[in-house]
């Protein structure tokens, strides 16, 4: 047990560093897109994944809303994964595949920013949604795993992380959310 313990922690650990290593100018940029849009443009980041990357979603909104950890003002960051009516009218009354983009379709202006967020970056709803955010003139970070999928073709910042374990790659993407908002609020206070 205490090998397959340590094996696990080495293996998330090595794909942590790579990944930092290898994404540190897009990390920045996608920070940097963030902020201005949050801070600078006063515009609304909306946020969405499914399972795990939904709950990331949410955690990623509720730093901002909220704080990490400075008292600072609110700032406008919206996890399309909360409302359980919206989702489950849309994905009855349309399809699955379209319960983020009818929420983008509803509430995203240009000049908005999209995170999506696909372990494997091929979620059709997901897709969905940034395909229309696209079209509708939102800048889409997204944040994927293995190869990036669709998504890595698609968006505008694509962040993959390298690995082919969905735990994995979601310790990763919380900690680059983690990352994320630790900028955009030092940038609050600076």
């Amino acid at each position: 047990m205490k090998g397959k313990v340590i094996s696990y922690f080495k293996e998330s650990v090595r794909v942590k560093n790579e990944f930092f290593t290898r994404n540190i100018e897009e990390i920045i940029q996608a920070v940097e897109v963030l902020r201005r849009c949050l801070v600078e443009e006063k515009r609304c980041v909306f946020v969405f994944g499914n399972g795990g990357s939904a709950a990331d979603s949410q955690h990623f909104a509720a730093e901002l809303v909220g704080r990490f950890r400075k008292h600072r003002r609110p700032l406008p960051v919206y996890a399309l994964t909360t409302n359980t009516s919206t989702l489950t009218a849309v994905g009855n009354d349309y399809s699955f595949e379209e319960i983020f983009r009818r929420q983008l379709e509803a509430f995203l202006k240009p000049g908005d920013v999209v995170i999506a967020i696909s372990t494997s970056g091929l979620s059709p709803n997901v897709i969905s949604g940034v395909e229309l955010a696209r079209k509708m003139g939102a800048c889409v970070i997204s944040l994927t795993g293995k190869d990036g999928g669709k998504l890595k073709e698609i968006s505008d910042i694509c962040l993959v992380v390298s690995s082919p374990h969905t735990s994995i790659i979601q310790e990763v993407h919380i900690m680059c959310l983690h990352v994320f908002s630790y900028l955009i609020e030092e940038s609050l206070s600076s």
